[in-house]
């Protein structure tokens, strides 16, 4: 599975599209604005961040989120190192990740360069450390040997794939995150809240971004 690239077919939107899960990569309204909201404010950043913080992924995808995510790091002017590690099956080719992250302005250009297809990629800078683990998370996740301060459980909708919700993987986040860690997702899921909640975490749903009207964030006890 970790040698499959992900097939991609870009729509009337200009927005990317996973022909294997019939999904878009993100917001049709606005992907950047889509992380920040889900994924940063749903995690409680940057006020966090700290040197060695550490964001753990489901679903790396055109690597918006991690670019976002480094965008407010180094606006936050924290000193040290951010590290992230992104789990992803079915990675996306590097010319459609490119024509993915040319539309937003003003993000880094860190990403420009990193191909997915090899092994175990991985991507290190000044203030930032990069990991994503290729294969199906459900294999990869309990074999980690890290600890998040922060997830971004970003999957193909639950609906579309399912896989990547089952409560034995939700478990495994739960397992690989800090205490007082936290977990945020676009999801409101009943069946997704109850496997967080049953993997450790007190659950809220929170107001939704863009066309979504709830979506789900939590902290680990």
């Amino acid at each position: 599975m970790t040698d499959q690239c992900e097939k991609v077919e870009w729509r009337d939107s200009g927005v990317p599209v996973s022909t294997r899960f019939d999904d878009p990569y993100y917001s049709l309204d606005d992907g950047v604005a889509e992380t920040q909201h889900v994924f940063l404010q749903g995690n409680a950043l940057p006020a966090r961040f700290r040197d060695g913080f550490h964001v753990a992924e489901l679903g790396f995808g055109t690597g918006l989120n991690f670019l976002v995510t480094l965008a407010a790091w180094r606006a936050a002017g924290i000193a040290g190192r951010l590290r992230f590690t992104s789990f992803e099956a079915y990675p996306m080719p590097l010319a459609d990740r490119a024509r993915a992250l040319a539309v937003f302005d003003g993000l880094p250009d860190d990403l420009r360069d990193m191909a997915l297809d090899g092994p175990a990629p991985q991507l290190n800078g000044e203030d930032f450390e990069l990991r994503v683990i290729p294969g199906d998370a459900r294999d990869t996740l309990p074999r980690w040997g890290g600890h998040a301060d922060a997830w971004y459980l970003d999957g193909f909708s639950p609906a579309k794939n399912p896989e990547l919700w089952q409560a034995d993987l939700l478990a495994q986040v739960g397992a690989h995150t800090v205490p007082g860690g936290t977990c945020a997702t676009y999801t409101a899921a009943g069946f997704v809240r109850r496997g967080l909640e049953d993997a450790g975490f007190t659950i809220e749903r929170t107001p939704g971004f863009g066309r979504k009207r709830h979506m789900t964030r939590g902290v680990r006890a």
